[in-house]
C-alpha cells in the first residue's frame, strides 16, 4: 500500500477502542460516535475496535464504514456477559492486572494494530479509555515519524471503582472494587503518563487527573448532543402532565444504583403526592432487580430505537445519580430536546447549567421528590426550564463545537511535538 502524504490542513487519526462507536447504543458509544463523525467531516478517520457478543459486527461495521476511510473490527473472545464474565472477574482477584485490562487483551487486535500502522502514516492515535493502554500503539511505516498518543478518558476510571468500593448496597461489589481499584489506578495513571495528552469530560476529572500527573497535557471536552436531532418537534407526542422519565443503560453500576435509590427513596414520595403520575424507564439491558419495578404506574420499555418520542410526551426527567464522573449525555440530550431536569449535584457534574434557570438540582430524597412533583404541578416552569436547557445545549454543548474543541487539542499536541523534537 503506498503512504499518502498528508497536508497540513488535513490530520489522518486512528480510533482505538474496546467498543464500535456505532450506531450508539448508549452513553460511552454516543461521545465516540459524536466525535468522530464530525471530525470525518474535514479529516481522514479510521478505526480498530474490538467487537464483544453485545454487539452485531455487521451492523457496526455498516454504520462505521459510512464515515470511516476504514474500519477494522475485531470479535472479542473474552467480551462475554454471565457466568464468563463472573468467573474472569474471579481469575482477576489472583492477578497483579485487573478485570479490565484482562477482559480486552487480545492478540487479534495488536496484529490488527500493526498492520494498519505499519502501512499508514497517522497524525494522531487516539485511544478511547485507558484500558488499552498496554498496546503498542507508536508504530508508523518505515521511515515516518510515529503518531501522537492522545487518550479520551471518559471518566477516572480507577476512581469510579473506588466510588464502588465505598458503595454499601452490595457487599460483593465492595470487596470486589476494594481489591480491583488499586490495580486500575496503576494501569490507568500509566497510560495517561505515556501518552502525549489526554482529553477528559469535565473540569472536576481534569482536576483529580492533574492532582496525580501535574505535569499532563490536558484538555476538557465535555459530552454534547446532535441538537439537530435531538429538538423539540411539532409531530412529537406533547407532555402529559404526569410522566416522569429516567433513561440510559441499565446495566452499569451508577444507572443501576440510581434508579434502585429512586425506586426506594424517591418515587414512593412522588406517587403519594400525584397519583396520577407515572414513572418510565428507558434503557437496554436491566437486571432482574429492576424488571421487578414493574407495574401499574412503572413502565419499563427496555431499548427503544428513537429516544425522541419518550422524552417529548414526559413532563420531567430525572438524573438521581450518586455514583460515576464525567458528564452525563442524558442530561444533554434530554437539555437539547427543550425537558426540564432534575439532577443531583453529582448527577449534572462537568454541566454548566445554572439551577433553577436551566436544571434543578436536589440531593435529598424529599427535596428530590418536591422538586418533581413542584414540575408536574407548573407548566410554565417546565416550560421555561426546557427552553432555557434548550438554548444552552445549541451555544455550548452539540458535537460540532465539541469536535471543533478537539481539533484545536489535536494541533495543539501535533505542534508541541513538533517543538520537542526540533529543540532535541
Amino acid at each position: 500500500m503506498c503512504v499518502r502524504l498528508m497536508s497540513p490542513e488535513r490530520l489522518s487519526i486512528l480510533y482505538v477502542s474496546q467498543m464500535p462507536a456505532s450506531p450508539p447504543r448508549f452513553g460511552a458509544q454516543a461521545r465516540i460516535h459524536g466525535l468522530m463523525t464530525e471530525l470525518a467531516q474535514r479529516h481522514d478517520v479510521s478505526a480498530v475496535t474490538l467487537v464483544d457478543d453485545a454487539f452485531d459486527t455487521d451492523e457496526c461495521r455498516r454504520a462505521m464504514e459510512v464515515y470511516c476511510r476504514e474500519a477494522l473490527l475485531i470479535p472479542n473472545p473474552f467480551g462475554r456477559e454471565g457466568l464468563y464474565k463472573r468467573l474472569l472477574q474471579l481469575r482477576s482477584l489472583t492477578s497483579t492486572s485487573s478485570f479490565e485490562r484482562m477482559r480486552v487483551t487480545v492478540p487479534g487486535l495488536q496484529q490488527a494494530l500493526d498492520g494498519i500502522l505499519r502501512v499508514r502514516r497517522f497524525d494522531i492515535v487516539d485511544l478511547e479509555f485507558p484500558y488499552l493502554g498496554h498496546y503498542d500503539l507508536r508504530k508508523a511505516p518505515p521511515g515516518q515519524k510515529s503518531p501522537a498518543l492522545i487518550v479520551d478518558s471518559h471518566n477516572i476510571e480507577y476512581d469510579l471503582a473506588r466510588q464502588f468500593a465505598q458503595d454499601p448496597s452490595s457487599l460483593a461489589r465492595r470487596l470486589y472494587a476494594e481489591a480491583n481499584w488499586r490495580k486500575l489506578r496503576h494501569e490507568e495513571l500509566a497510560t495517561y503518563r505515556a501518552a502525549d495528552g489526554v482529553y477528559l469530560c469535565s473540569a472536576a476529572d481534569e482536576r483529580r487527573l492533574l492532582a496525580e500527573a501535574p505535569r499532563m497535557r490536558t484538555a476538557v471536552i465535555p459530552n454534547a448532543a446532535d441538537v439537530a436531532f435531538y429538538q423539540p418537534r411539532s409531530a412529537d407526542p406533547p407532555p402529559d402532565d404526569c410522566t416522569v422519565l429516567y433513561f440510559g443503560l441499565l446495566s452499569t453500576v451508577p444507572n443501576l444504583d440510581g434508579v434502585t435509590h429512586f425506586a426506594q427513596e424517591i418515587w414512593p414520595r412522588i406517587a403519594a403526592a400525584r397519583p396520577k403520575a407515572r414513572w418510565k424507564i428507558v434503557g437496554g439491558r436491566p437486571p432482574p432487580s429492576l424488571m421487578a419495578l414493574a407495574g401499574d404506574r412503572i413502565e419499563l420499555t427496555g431499548f427503544v430505537p428513537d429516544l425522541r418520542p419518550h422524552l417529548a410526551a414526559a413532563s420531567v426527567v430525572v438524573v438521581p445519580l450518586r455514583l460515576g464522573g464525567g458528564t452525563r449525555l442524558k442530561i444533554v440530550e434530554a437539555m437539547a430536546m427543550g425537558k426540564p431536569i432534575v439532577s443531583t449535584t453529582l448527577g449534572a457534574e462537568g454541566i454548566d447549567a445554572l439551577p433553577g434557570r436551566d436544571i434543578l438540582i436536589a440531593d435529598e430524597p424529599e427535596s428530590f421528590a418536591s422538586s418533581v412533583v413542584r414540575l408536574l404541578d407548573d407548566a410554565p416552569l417546565r416550560a421555561r426550564l426546557g427552553e432555557s436547557a434548550r438554548r444552552l445545549s445549541v451555544e455550548r454543548y452539540s458535537w460540532t463545537t465539541a469536535a471543533a474543541s478537539l481539533e484545536r487539542f489535536f494541533r495543539e499536541v501535533i505542534t508541541t511535538r513538533a517543538s520537542s523534537r526540533e529543540a532535541a
